[in-house]
């Protein structure tokens, strides 16, 4: 989850998308790469400087399956993050294979999670480029808003720069739309644009403004726990189904047989909000 301008709804979707995956019981890890740590604490858990996070993957002082923590939805985990991991860009500048380390340090986990979601910070830096490396694929999240198509074609160039140094199977996911009101003008032109440029890899799915989503985190909960029948919430589980729907026409091998099943998430939560 990938987009160096700030204020796009990275973490928002990095949370949402991964809980719509657990939701649809395909097992998903959150990682969150931030040292702003919005992902651990918009699931509940506090910023704790002495619980093993990202940083410790990076410093390579623990592996990931050390740094996992379940969370309230079952079937989604976390590696959490802390501020402290904003050090590893100093202190990774001079480290052997600097570039490499959350990809080694996740390959211990790989195999035991269907998807994997990266939260990248809002900046072009080393963390955003050890998630990067770490991929398989981007998806990119953004706002239909003019200097947002500028914020995209700068990512577009970094990501074929990392093809050719560092990750050659990278590929671009798709691009979302989020905070999407389509009453304005500038965001049906913006949209007509994205779709000249990017063809089948925008989403058909769309993220619309909702105050559901906004107010999530401050519960800890991601959109689905909180109210699972706001548009916020309905909208993450139609893009986590249109993501897998993609992968499994795409992918020579067999997709995980959850992910073939009819998308129930919202009957299953209604009943644990209800309880």
């Amino acid at each position: 989850m990938a987009n160096q301008k700030g204020g796009v709804g990275k973490t928002t979707t990095a949370i949402n998308l991964a809980a719509s995956f657990a939701a649809a019981e395909v097992k998903s890890l959150l990682v969150d790469c931030d040292p702003q740590a919005n992902s651990t604490g918009g699931l509940g858990f506090s910023r704790d400087p002495d619980r093993i996070s990202t940083y410790h993957l990076l410093m390579a002082e623990a592996s990931a399956d050390q740094a996992v923590i379940a969370t309230e939805l079952e079937g989604l985990s976390l590696i959490p993050s802390h501020r402290n991991l904003i050090g590893a860009n100093i202190e990774l500048v001079g480290a052997e294979g600097r570039e490499f380390r959350l990809r080694d340090a996740l390959k211990s986990v790989r195999n035991s999670f269907d998807f994997i979601v990266l939260d990248c910070p809002p900046a072009l830096d080393l963390l955003t480029l050890n998630a990067l490396v770490a991929a398989d694929s981007v998806l990119v999240p953004m706002q239909a808003e003019y200097f947002a198509l500028e914020g995209v074609s700068e990512l577009l160039d970094t990501i074929e720069r990392l093809r050719q140094s560092f990750n050659p199977n990278l590929e671009i996911e798709g691009v979302v739309l989020t905070m999407y009101d389509d009453r304005t003008n500038l965001a049906q032109q913006v949209t007509q644009e994205l779709k000249k440029h990017f063809g089948n890899k925008l989403m058909e799915t769309i993220i619309p403004r909702n105050i559901r989503l906004a107010e999530a985190p401050s519960y800890g909960k991601p959109a689905l726990l909180y109210d699972v029948r706001s548009r916020g919430a309905e909208s993450y589980i139609r893009l986590a189904k249109e993501i897998m729907h993609r992968i499994m026409q795409s992918s020579a091998v067999d997709a995980p047989q959850s992910a073939t099943k009819d998308f129930s998430a919202s009957d299953e939560l209604k009943r644990v909000n209800e309880s």
